[in-house]
């Protein structure tokens, strides 16, 4: 639960409901699609439910009815982010997403399984990327229909679109600069921060709030006071994923460890370590990092670079530095609900320190 309700659970019943009737409507174009589905069933199962979660008191912050339906309209922005996680994945050419096979990987198993049944088809490994490419596609579309069947009138829709529009266009702008920032082969600070704000911090925390306040009718002054709670927190966000993404434990990241070492992911961790490596430190990182067969022993290596380096304290110190920004920022802000304050600090904290 996030502050007065189940969010996690209100929301799975939102998508429940909702993927019913995609079903539905797919079956009558072929069973086929049943196969489309079922992976977006699973592949909205569970998570943090962190988006929705900060629309809901968003909207709650701008004064908010909680009889509302927020909930509904909230969980248009948990399906944008499994549209995004599946293109992610495909993207990294990642095995595993929430301790699952990555959609790409499951398509290609029941291809594969289908040919060997059969004798014959096609390539079962380009099958799975098509097939999870389209999944990302319908799940794009999807969010923007359960905003707009949600239950709000034309004029709090109209008002949530503008936020709703730019989350969409900002987190595939993020997306592309992470892309262009792994292709370099290259680790610039400057650009691993844009791809922290563009890629994470607007898109989990401050758009999805300024959707629910929108909802709600809420003003500029509040929208603004909102960034200023939202974009630290996103960020904190980020810098603490990026840092279980090297050191966490499988059980919770739900990938393997070290995958991020592995996918030569280039964020601020990575690129402070660059910046700070002795010559001796940074040959070995180089040698290592982005290669998809390291071994144990060779993840820890580059563990013990990024710490000696000073990269894991400077990730901790910002992390510290944006959650404290956020908590001030929120002390000054102009909510219309004290509950909603309480929520969104407990969040804050929860969401940095990954408590979720």
């Amino acid at each position: 639960m996030y502050g007065d309700v189940d969010i996690p659970a209100e929301v799975q019943r939102a998508l429940t409901g909702f993927l019913d009737l995609q079903q539905r409507r797919l079956e009558a174009i072929g069973p086929e699609l049943t196969e489309q589905v079922q992976a977006a069933r699973d592949a909205t199962s569970g998570g943090k439910r962190l988006r929705p979660a900060f629309c809901y008191w968003g909207f709650r912050a701008a004064g908010g009815d909680p009889a509302r339906p927020i909930l509904k309209a909230a969980a248009s922005l948990e399906m944008l982010h499994v549209s995004a996680l599946v293109h992610d994945d495909v993207m990294d050419s990642s095995d595993v997403r929430r301790g699952a096979p990555a959609a790409h990987r499951r398509f290609e198993a029941l291809q594969r399984a289908r040919s060997e049944q059969s004798g014959r088809g096609g390539d079962a490994v380009s099958f799975g990327v098509g097939a999870a490419i389209l999944l990302g596609d319908l799940c794009l579309i999807w969010a923007d229909e359960l905003l707009h069947t949600s239950g709000f009138d034309a004029a709090a829709l109209a008002r949530a679109e503008q936020y709703f529009d730019a989350v969409r266009v900002e987190v595939t702008a993020g997306q592309y600069l992470d892309l262009l920032a792994q292709a370099s082969g290259e680790s610039d600070m400057d650009l691993a921060l844009r791809v922290l704000r563009y890629k994470a911090a607007t898109y989990t925390v401050e758009r999805p709030l300024h959707v629910g306040a929108a909802l709600a009718g809420a003003d500029q002054r509040l929208i603004e006071s909102l960034s200023a709670y939202g974009l630290p927190v996103g960020e904190a966000f980020q810098l603490r994923d990026d840092l279980l993404g090297v050191f966490g434990d499988p059980a919770l990241t739900g990938k393997p460890a070290g995958d991020d070492l592995r996918e030569g992911k280039r964020t601020v961790l990575v690129a402070y370590a660059v910046d700070h490596a002795s010559e001796v430190q940074l040959t070995e990182f180089d040698r290592l990092f982005g290669r998809p067969d390291l071994d144990d022993d060779e993840i820890q290596l580059l563990r013990e670079i990024l710490q000696d380096s000073r990269a894991v304290q400077a990730c901790e110190d910002l992390i510290t530095e944006r959650t404290e920004d956020a908590l001030d920022a929120l002390d000054r802000a102009p909510l219309a609900d004290d509950t909603a304050r309480k929520a969104l600090a407990d969040l804050a904290i929860a969401a940095t320190s990954r408590q979720l």
